[in-house]
């Protein structure tokens, strides 16, 4: 992807910026080579620096506070979970120009997985299942409140303005009976567990096809686990799905989650789809993927 703006208040955000911020504050790794990554991610520009570090810096406002978040609670759960989470290694100030908190990580190696292009789907989606059920079965009280982690109600309104937005686009008819379909499933109703809260494919890395990584953790809460079920559409074909929900627990993800799982998913999709169709063609094309598969489930 290019570096160009997506969002109307995104920082202005360069090779140069970060060198002067490495220099500034962490001069022991202001020397080594530096890169952007091509990335289709919205909220965070990142840089690999050297061969071992990423340095990470949000775009805008709403990922100014994610380093500290990550810092705080990733280095007690990284024991607790079944793959590789983000190591932040320092936490740099607002300077040179910049207004926000940004990092300096260990790398992490791998490959983004491709919906429609997965090496053993029925694997990748066990190990998705394992992820989900090991951060859901994590107990360790005082966790914020997820980003996706309340009811399906809290997004109605932007969801059924993005579906007005796509007339002419999709099949708003079937999309809005899909999202009253999740809409009317039963609300959780259990304590609040933990949740990673955007599984997309883009915060997943691969190693031979294999779950090797979980990127991104800025939107980790407790709440309602049904937002973690998100790569059953967006990611694993539909005969993969049956392993995933299987892996993550049959007994403990009902058809009511399920549901509102699949309603998580297709509210994403339908608001990234307008808002990135220009700026963002990987995300859009998810987006596009998603309600594609979401409206064959039903």
């Amino acid at each position: 992807m290019p570096a160009s703006p997506m969002h109307a208040d995104e920082a202005r955000i360069d090779d140069s910026l970060v060198r002067r911020l490495l220099a500034a504050q962490f001069p022991v790794w202001a020397d080594l080579p530096l890169k952007r990554v091509e990335s289709s991610g919205t909220v965070n520009a990142v840089y690999r620096l050297g061969d071992d570090l990423a340095v990470r810096l949000p775009r805008i406002p709403a990922g100014a506070g994610d380093v500290e978040k990550e810092g705080e609670w990733l280095p007690r759960l990284a024991p607790l979970l079944p793959f590789a989470v983000p190591e932040i290694l320092a936490i740099g100030a607002p300077g040179e120009g910049y207004p926000w908190s940004w990092g300096v990580l260990r790398w992490l190696d791998g490959e983004l997985p491709v919906p429609g292009r997965l090496a053993d789907a029925q694997a990748l989606a066990v190990d998705l299942g394992r992820f989900v059920a090991a951060l859901r079965q994590v107990d360790m009280p005082g966790g914020p409140p997820a980003y996706r982690g309340g009811p399906l109600t809290a997004v109605d309104a932007e969801t059924r303005s993005a579906i007005a937005e796509l007339h002419g686009v999709i099949d708003t008819s079937a999309a809005t009976a899909a999202w009253e379909a999740a809409l009317a499933a039963p609300r959780w109703t259990g304590p609040p567990v933990w949740v990673h809260s955007d599984l997309m494919p883009m915060n997943l890395l691969t190693h031979q096809g294999r779950l090797g990584a979980v990127l991104d953790f800025a939107t980790l809460g407790t709440g309602d686990p049904a937002g973690d079920l998100i790569p059953a559409w967006n990611l694993l074909p539909a005969e993969a799905r049956p392993a995933f929900r299987n892996a993550v627990g049959a007994n403990d993800t009902d058809d009511a989650m399920w549901a509102r799982g699949r309603g998580w998913a297709l509210s994403m999709a339908l608001t990234q789809l307008p808002y990135y169709r220009t700026t963002n063609p990987v995300i859009a094309a998810n987006a596009e993927h998603v309600i594609g598969e979401v409206l064959a489930d039903l």
